[in-house]
Formats: structure tokens, C-alpha cells, sequence
């Protein structure tokens, strides 16, 4: 189950201020089929519909809130939910439990598959006793980062730099235009100071050598086959013992243990918020006597 904190990780106003963009996005002017329902109170069900972990809870509460209505879930984030499970009840005026319905599915069904993922990418960590991190990268949707990024958490691996801000990675083509690896490590330190960790994406074992060499806190060993990996891994860390390092690209769930090892610190893979499946929600208004799972099945 994921640390039942994690939600304080959002700060209440840059949260509002995502939803009401969301809201905005979804209706922009009138919101036709509202005026069909009108605007009594009603209970709609949350129905999970294929199996996965449950995430995003604090974005689907933010936007029913939002609204007016009020959610009571049956589920904590974090746990695994099974096909055809009641997952939470929405109260509200009926317009608003539709007008916030598919974006608060949205959310919650990209961020409960971004959070399977990563729950069986940390099963296979622990299946194979390996001491490093699992991470996401910056390959997120604009706009949505928040949300695939809270979800990595829920999943148990780690988020990586949020952004720009969070730490410095020069990449190829900062090296490039500085004119080295080292010159590129110093400007950075430079500006970034003693607080902003700087890691640096390399190509080879002498360009991650004259990164450490340059005092650069991380290394990438980017598009490293896992056995290169791994040697290269050892040789850096019996020369430069508090250097961490990073193995990247063309890790896969299917691939990813080969990549496990006494030396690699820290496996990132962009599939995390790329090439995620979703696991499959369904909000139905609930009425007497008819069954949520098939709403025009009556139940008597």
C-alpha cells in the first residue's frame, strides 16, 4: 500500500489551479447534456473494471470538490483493485457529478496504470534483491506531469527531477555547445551552487570518468548494454567510491533485471510515463433497483 502521505506532497493551490485548467479545457462555453440532467442530487458509483492499483485519488477528490460534490471511497490509494469492485461513491447535483466525470476518469485511470507499472517494476527489484532505484524521467504529458509523477510514487519508484529546476542533467547537447564535459560540469556549479545535485549524461566510460573527475554527483551511462554497464559501473565506483550512477535507454519490464546490479545505483526508463497501459474506471449514476455493473439490468 502506498504511504498514506503522499497526498501532502500537493500544494492545495497549484492543485486547484490544475483542475480548474482541466474543467476549462473540458467546457469551454455551455455545457449542453447538463441541461438534460438538471440538477438534482444523485449518487453515482465508481466501478473499477480491470485490475490494477489504485492511484490518483487526490486529483479525483480535487475536481468533484471543485464541483460540489463529495466523494467517500471504499478503497485507499495505493492497494490493488479487482474487476467489477466498487471503488468510491460521488454525491452531488447531477450536472456536476457529468460535468467533472471524464475528467476525473482521466486522471485516475492514467495515473492507477502508472502506478501498476511501476508496482511490478518494484516486485521485480525485490525478487532479485536489488538495492538501487527505479525511476521515471521528465518524459511526461504537459500539463499532466503532476499527475504521472504523483502516480510513479504511488507505485513505489522514484520520480526522478521534476524539472528543469530540480537538478542539473547536461545532456549531449549542453556538452556540446560548452565544448566539454568538464568545462559544461564547472558553469553548472557555478550557477547551480551547493544545492542542486548535477548529473551528466554520457556516451562512454572516459566522458562519465571526466564528469566524476569534474565533480559531477551523477553519471548516465546512456544506451550502455547491460553487460558494458555493469563493467563500466565498477570500474568508476573503485575510482570515484560516492559517484552515483545511472544506467538509461532500452530498459524495458521485460529487460530490466539484466540491468540490476552491485554497482548501478539508479535504473530510469521513460516507458513509465510513456508507454503505460490504463487501468479501466467507469462512473454510473446509481438508481434503485438497477444494478451499477449493468445499469439497464434491473436487480428485482
Amino acid at each position: 500500500m502506498a504511504d498514506k502521505r503522499l497526498h501532502v506532497l500537493l500544494h492545495p493551490t497549484s492543485l486547484r489551479q490544475h483542475v480548474q485548467q482541466w474543467l476549462a479545457e473540458d467546457t469551454p462555453s455551455f455545457d449542453y447534456g447538463g441541461f438534460v440532467v438538471g440538477e438534482n442530487e444523485e449518487t453515482a458509483v465508481l466501478l473499477c473494471k480491470s485490475r490494477g492499483i489504485l492511484a490518483g485519488v487526490p486529483f479525483f477528490d480535487a475536481i468533484f470538490r471543485e464541483l460540489g460534490c463529495k466523494v467517500e471511497w471504499v478503497f485507499s490509494e495505493g492497494v490493488q483493485v479487482e474487476p467489477t469492485t466498487t471503488v468510491a461513491k460521488v454525491t452531488g447535483r447531477v450536472n456536476k457529478i457529468l460535468l467533472g466525470e471524464r475528467v476525473a476518469l482521466n486522471c485516475i485511470t492514467r495515473a492507477s496504470g502508472i502506478a501498476t507499472k511501476a508496482k511490478s517494476l518494484v516486485k521485480l527489484k525485490e525478487d532479485h534483491n536489488w538495492h538501487g532505484e527505479i525511476a521515471g524521467t521528465r518524459k511526461t504529458t504537459p500539463g499532466f506531469r503532476i499527475v504521472e509523477k504523483y502516480a510513479l510514487l504511488v507505485g513505489g519508484v522514484s520520480t526522478h527531477r521534476y524539472d528543469l529546476s530540480s537538478m542539473i542533467m547536461l545532456k549531449d547537447n549542453h556538452i556540446w555547445t560548452a565544448g566539454s564535459v568538464t568545462r559544461a560540469v564547472q558553469d553548472a556549479r557555478r550557477v547551480g551552487g551547493f544545492s542542486i545535485k548535477i548529473e551528466v549524461e554520457c556516451r562512454s566510460i572516459e566522458e562519465a570518468r571526466e564528469a566524476a573527475s569534474a565533480e559531477a554527483d551523477v553519471v548516465m551511462l546512456d544506451n550502455f548494454e547491460p553487460k558494458a554497464l555493469h563493467r563500466a559501473a565498477e570500474v568508476l565506483k573503485k575510482e570515484f567510491p560516492h559517484l552515483l550512477i545511472e544506467g538509461s535507454g532500452g530498459v524495458t519490464i521485460e529487460n530490466i533485471a539484466q540491468y540490476f546490479g552491485p554497482h548501478v545505483d539508479v535504473i530510469s526508463m521513460g516507458s513509465l510515463t510513456q508507454g503505460y497501459g490504463t487501468v479501466n474506471f467507469s462512473l454510473k449514476i446509481l438508481k434503485e433497483g438497477h444494478d451499477p455493473h449493468n445499469p439497464l439490468v434491473k436487480t428485482f
